[in-house]
């Protein structure tokens, strides 16, 4: 191999490898509001920069503690829900899973973690990089293929916003198998698929997934990836910073043993049947896509690309986006403590609307 990746990320080996360039040395943090005018107005996409990592306070901590508590075992049954799904579709002794950097890298763990309890099987995992509008990591793949020639690759994400990376996945699948490589499934997996755009999902239910009220500090202190060609080998593995400096804060390892302590063989049952009971509901509807063009013509907002929906990208627009305002469904307002406290830190207003299968969507301030 021409490339081999840096040893990045707090999580254990065993857990997963990062299949990723460590650029820590680099200094491409931009404030909010500069990063916000550099994407709108085309001078610079948004993965070629970082924002400045948030640091939550005490009290966003403990409202994060109470969240994971009371959805563990959410998580849990969603996580096997899953993996269940995945094996049905792949053959679990060829079976790789690829993780997309970040959110699906504390999911593709959990899954790994659940097949090893379940069924005895210590399946490889490795996170790769996929940005929208440049697309995933080729080198990483090559990596992947080299170690792993008759891999069945599953490729696993955290939740389903509009389905933009579903579709970029799907892409950048389609142009790899063009070239004559060995083949590869662009179907992907998620805990939570609000968007309604695929088939692997633990739950459609849009509810808190505790991971997306954090950023690297349950993610194994990787930032979000990063493809700058004027700073970075464009043939090298995609970038992240690694934040050692946060080691203190890091509850990534936590989370995962948080989750996969409710492993049990009740657990493993309700999961089969509730696979079982849904035999008839996998094929996507893109209902949520459907949703966002009509909230993009209520609202009349120029770009689609503005609308975050579902509490994990909401989480993110109030984290390291400019806000517009946040909509919340009505129907799940008692579950989003962290985006009312977010949303009052940032003096974001708050608007009620019920028309979509989301708890609630960011709207990102237009600037231009």
């Amino acid at each position: 191999m021409k490339y081999l990746p840096d040893k990045i990320g707090s999580y254990d080996q065993e857990d997963v490898l990062f299949l990723l360039r460590d650029i820590s040395h680099l200094s491409i943090e931009k404030s909010t509001a500069e990063r916000e005018e550099s994407i709108q107005s085309g001078k610079a996409h948004y993965s070629e920069m970082l924002p400045v990592e948030y640091q939550p306070d005490a009290k966003y901590m403990r409202l994060y503690e109470e969240m994971l508590e009371k959805y563990a075992r959410k998580v849990s049954l969603c996580v096997a829900v899953a993996a269940e799904k995945i094996i049905q579709v792949r053959e679990i002794n060829e079976l790789v899973l690829v993780s997309l950097a970040r959110a699906g890298t504390p999911i593709g763990i959990l899954i790994k973690r659940y097949l090893q309890q379940a069924y005895g099987v210590n399946v490889p995992h490795y996170t790769v990089s996929i940005i929208r509008g440049r697309g995933i990591d080729e080198t990483a793949l090559h990596y992947i293929l080299h170690h792993h020639p008759n891999a069945s690759v599953q490729f696993v994400d955290g939740w389903t916003g509009k389905g933009a990376i579903t579709k970029e996945l799907e892409q950048s699948v389609a142009r790899w198998n063009e070239c004559g490589r060995p083949p590869l499934d662009a179907q992907l997996a998620v805990l939570a698929d609000p968007g309604h755009c695929v088939k692997l999902f633990g739950t459609r239910e849009d509810f808190l997934i505790p991971s997306a009220c954090l950023n690297s500090t349950v993610s194994g202190l990787v930032s979000r990836t990063v493809l700058n060609e004027q700073l970075m080998d464009k043939e090298d593995f995609h970038g992240a910073k690694f934040y050692r400096e946060l080691e203190q804060q890091d509850v990534s390892k936590a989370y995962i043993e948080a989750i996969a302590l409710h492993f049990s063989p009740g657990l493993m049952k309700e999961a089969k049947q509730t696979v079982e009971n849904e035999q008839d509901e996998q094929q996507p509807t893109w209902r949520g896509l459907q949703c966002i063009q009509e909230i993009q013509q209520r609202f009349q907002i120029k770009s689609i690309h503005h609308i975050k929906p579902g509490v994990g990208e909401t989480t993110r627009v109030l984290l390291r986006r400019v806000p517009w305002k946040i909509l919340v469904n009505p129907s799940a307002k008692q579950n989003l403590a962290h985006i009312y406290l977010l949303a009052e830190e940032h003096n974001v207003e708050i608007e009620y609307y019920d028309n979509m299968t989301y708890a609630c969507c960011g709207l990102i301030k237009e600037l231009t």
